[in-house]
């Protein structure tokens, strides 16, 4: 899920800076940082980036910068009304009392606040607006490549490590069945310890406790699970589609089962298997936060 976009553009006196970012994240969380003003980018860039990703920590940034050379000066008639009146309502009040005031000129008249005003491109926002929805999409577009680049590497790397615990599944199910005959041996070694210990046992209970034994040592459902699970994400990397937070699942899943076969495993050769199994996984499992 690490990728990074850039992406520059103008319209009119305005020119533009977007940038993406991406890091892994269990699920989405859109951070967007776009200037004042913009009625609607916000909305249509959340909705794309939503629509277009499902998971990782992903800030967008856009950077607007206006030619304040090429923008020029207008004049506020509003405003300009306003000081000439004022200025008209001075000279009757002057000259009503006597007093003369020299004729104020044109220069005076601009320098009173509000009549001058830079000119912006402000008058067509909606333009804007599209513009740059219209480049968010492209920028997206690059970011995504990053990312497929990325999963495009991973995939083999995961597909290797699911061939690992499949076959590593195997050979614990082959050391399974050679200790097999060690298990029975020391069943039946129990069974005569305590009939001759205690000859006035119930046979029945004996026999039941000794199968309570062998059922807390079989991990034939172990295997078949971790077998499923094997399956199961076989088939999610062959999708064309999000697949992140299955994997993940998947991933505490063969975990649980390799715990679960280390404890059972009564056999220092199946223990082994297991320890090298609960390497694979986790090693799989690091590779799976990258996944989408």
């Amino acid at each position: 899920m690490t990728a990074f976009a850039s992406r520059t553009g103008d319209l009119g006196v305005v020119s533009w800076v977007w940038d993406m970012r991406g890091v892994n994240g269990r699920g989405l969380d859109l951070r967007l940082r776009l200037p004042d003003g913009l009625e609607g980018l916000e909305q249509a860039v959340r909705a794309q980036a939503m629509a277009g990703l499902a998971r990782g920590n992903v800030s967008v940034n856009l950077r607007l910068t206006r030619d304040e050379a090429g923008s020029g000066v207008q004049v506020n008639a509003a405003q300009l009304t306003a000081v000439l009146q004022a200025l008209e309502t001075v000279q009757d009040r002057a000259f009503a009392m006597g007093v003369t005031l020299a004729q104020p000129t044109a220069a005076d008249v601009l320098a009173q606040r509000g009549v001058l005003v830079g000119a912006t491109a402000d008058d067509d926002s909606t333009a804007l607006v599209a513009a740059l929805t219209q480049d968010f999409s492209a920028l997206l577009a690059d970011f995504q490549q990053m990312r497929d680049a990325e999963g495009a590497a991973l995939h083999p790397v995961m597909t290797a490590q699911l061939a690992r615990i499949a076959e590593l599944t195997d050979l614990a199910a082959a050391a399974a069945a050679d200790r097999a005959p060690q298990q029975r041996a020391a069943l039946a070694a129990a069974l005569a310890k305590v009939t001759d210990s205690a000859p006035d046992a119930d046979p029945a209970r004996i026999v039941q406790e000794l199968a309570l034994i062998a059922v807390k040592s079989d991990i034939t459902e172990e295997i078949d699970r971790l077998r499923a699970h094997v399956a199961a994400a076989q088939t999610l990397l062959a999708q064309d589609a999000p697949a992140g937070r299955k994997l993940d699942f998947l991933a505490q899943e063969f975990n649980r089962e390799a715990n679960t076969l280390c404890s059972k495993a009564q056999s220092s050769a199946l223990t082994a298997i297991g320890l090298d199994l609960k390497a694979v996984i986790e090693q799989m499992r690091e590779q799976i936060q990258n996944v989408e």
